[in-house]
């Protein structure tokens, strides 16, 4: 598109300096006739671009020009920069390089830093973001990846996956993957991935683009949960659920109600509230709270 080579053109013009049109036009595989078309379309649009004839000419822009003058608002500049500093928290190949690049480009003062962004969760190591530079060097370049990993359901197991995505989704990294295992694509929680292994083998193939992490299977399979929650507990639930989730009782308690897959994780995750937590519903959950807590006694009474 005409838009995005002239664009392109631009910054080329930044980054070189003064080139000829024959230089253009290789770059940007057109003629050296439609490239002077794009110097006139550019002139118009109030972009200072020099033209020189003759030996030692070419195509320059105006010394000191700077692209924020007739492109990008400040506004629009610093957006750039900020999602520049969501990659730098992914450890993203050259990201520094790249932010520096963009503010001289800019060539105009930045707001000071207020966004840091740390991905890693408390108490974790640089592992973490070796995980993540792994990763995406698997998913752009299409490698398996293999690792050990343990579920929901507690149970631990070996796997080879050819990744196709990695999503951040409440509070936490997913590597949606096709599975050489089970044959379908499957979701992993990054956390829950250990000794993770970048391999030889390739694949080609392609994440669906009407994909959705709900799939019809995963629906299936979740609970209406209804909670109370005492007073004491406010500080998790504004973590952990919307607010549309919460309704106040008049004795102060919050009543929450969600959908979820019942399983181990979820009776430890409700335990993990200790006596800030009444179910009361489904009965079916009441009674795997009951198992599970009994079994904790049992363990401190022998």
């Amino acid at each position: 598109m005409q838009i995005e080579r002239l664009v392109q053109m631009i910054f080329y013009l930044i980054d070189h300096g003064q080139v000829t049109a024959k230089e253009l036009a290789e770059q940007f595989n057109v003629s050296t006739r439609t490239i002077y078309r794009d110097v006139n379309t550019l002139t118009l649009a109030g972009i200072p671009i020099l033209s020189a004839k003759g030996a030692g000419g070419g195509i320059s822009l105006l010394e000191g020009y700077t692209l924020d003058k007739s492109l990008l608002t400040k506004e629009e500049q610093q957006n750039i920069y900020h999602g520049l500093q969501l990659l730098q928290a992914t450890d993203y190949p050259n990201a520094e390089i790249a932010i520096s690049k963009i503010g001289a480009v800019f060539h105009n003062v930045l707001q000071p830093q207020w966004l840091e962004v740390d991905f890693s969760y408390w108490g974790s190591d640089d592992t973490e973001r070796i995980k993540l530079s792994d990763l995406q060097y698997a998913i752009l370049n299409k490698h398996v990846i293999a690792f050990e990993y343990a579920n929901s359901e507690l149970q631990k197991s070996h796997r080879k996956i050819e990744p196709l995505r990695l999503v951040f989704k409440s509070h936490a990294w997913y590597i949606v993957g096709y599975c050489q295992e089970k044959l379908e694509i499957r979701v992993f929680r990054l956390s829950r991935t250990k000794r993770l292994r970048v391999q030889t083998e390739t694949f080609a193939r392609e994440l669906p683009q009407d994909y959705s992490m709900k799939s019809p299977k995963a629906v299936e399979r979740l609970s209406k949960l209804q909670l109370r929650f005492s007073p004491e507990a406010i500080h998790r639930l504004y973590d952990e659920f919307a607010e549309d989730q919460l309704t106040v009782e008049a004795d102060g308690s919050y009543v929450v109600e969600f959908e979820a897959e019942l399983n181990h994780w979820m009776i430890h995750y409700l335990l993990s509230f200790g006596r800030q937590v009444q179910v009361l519903s489904p009965k079916k959950v009441q009674t795997m709270l009951k198992e599970q807590a009994l079994m904790i006694v049992q363990m401190y009474e022998e």
